[in-house]
């Protein structure tokens, strides 16, 4: 059995690949395999999502490098498009474990007319219906406390669905999501909090914000159980996160759980060089020796299924390709027209809103209908 508010973060595979504790039988060669083409496809969206930043086609973006165990691994454990995600803004590497596309993350980041979102909402804050993914936000926390009524109209319904809402570390600090803890557990409300504890909110780090010894410890004033667990060992993500989302569903209130990870790139685009200004090199180093990729390999290396280098060359050169395609694909859609700052808000659109669009009509088109 799982144990609450541990000492130490749950492993169950050694950061050189060996299990510290035996395996459960479900984690055959394919399903490791699996899960580790899904982490290193994250991996190289991230590096090519980077460059089209660059290259000036969005305009932002954050990156998940370094904590593809933790989103993959909650991916795999709960029910998709049955249970409602409440996601932060570094969560893509989750949505395209829960089957978004990748088409549609590409056309929400370009912003074009393949975008269903159709551009109004800025880049990497997207959202997926068929998956029961909640638009991204960017304001801190403040996914928290619909989370927890989405959670609490779910307990009124009688169903068996469970609310999942996940944050980074800095959000913690923030009254939102105190407010929103206390609401889901006062109501024993089925939602599972998932901290993706990456060590630095923007440049803030985490013993500055908080003087809390860790953040699952938390979850004692709120009621509700707490885990702590190694966020780049997937095989515990997955073990922890699954534990925790069928206690929440079975009835028994909400929980916590804290991954222990770090975010090896930048903040965001606006944060580059974080190196020169908040962190050290060698503190890079020494996660980026944590990977959570390569201790994936190290294990399917220990179990006698390496992944060799020819393997590895294709999987990045096939998402290559296929960013690249989806790029194309999406920047062919062309532009959004002025015309949907007009629509899809209203059912009748109102009488001032009218003048606007008729003024702006007339400005674009020189008066011609």
């Amino acid at each position: 059995m799982i144990q609450p508010f541990t000492p130490e973060p749950i492993r169950f595979v050694a950061e050189d690949g060996t299990p510290v504790q035996p395996l459960p039988e479900r984690y055959t060669p394919e399903v490791l395999r699996d899960l580790h083409r899904l982490m290193l496809q994250a991996r190289e969206f991230d590096r090519k999502l980077i460059t089209l930043l660059r290259q000036g086609r969005t305009t932002f973006y954050a990156q998940s490098s370094g904590m593809e165990a933790t989103q993959v691994g909650l991916a795999r454990s709960i029910r998709v498009g049955h249970d409602w995600v409440w996601p932060y803004y570094r969560d893509h590497t989750l949505g395209l474990a829960m089957g978004v596309p990748m088409s549609e993350l590409i056309s929400q980041c370009l912003g074009t007319n393949s975008d269903s979102c159709r551009g109004r909402q800025m880049p990497h804050h997207f959202a997926a219906q068929r998956q029961n993914f909640v638009s991204i936000s960017s304001s801190i926390a403040s996914q928290v406390p619909p989370a927890a009524g989405n959670a609490m109209a779910q307990k009124y319904l009688g169903v068996d669905e469970i609310t999942v809402c996940t944050f980074g570390d800095g959000a913690t600090s923030e009254g939102d999501w105190h407010a929103g803890m206390n609401m889901a557990g006062a109501a024993q409300a089925p939602a599972l909090f998932v901290c993706e504890n990456n060590q630095w909110a923007i440049s803030t780090s985490i013993r500055e914000q908080t003087a809390s010894e860790t953040i699952h410890i938390k979850a004692k004033a709120y009621g509700m159980p707490g885990y702590y667990v190694d966020g780049n060992d997937i095989i515990a993500v997955m073990e922890v996160c699954g534990y925790a989302a069928e206690q929440v569903r079975s009835g028994q209130g909400p929980a916590l759980v804290e991954c222990l990870t770090y975010r090896v790139g930048s903040h965001s685009n606006a944060d580059a060089d974080a190196e020169k200004h908040y962190r050290t090199r060698e503190e890079v180093d020494a996660w980026l020796a944590r990977d959570p990729i390569t201790r994936l390999e190290n294990l399917l290396a220990h179990l006698g299924h390496p992944v060799t280098a020819e393997e590895r060359a294709a999987m990045i050169a096939q998402t290559h390709r296929e960013v690249d395609e989806q790029v194309l694909a999406a920047e062919a859609t062309g532009q959004p027209d002025w015309r949907i700052m007009f629509e899809d808000v209203y059912a009748d659109l109102p009488d001032h809103l009218r003048q606007q669009e008729a003024f702006l009509r007339a400005e674009q088109t020189g008066g011609r209908a």
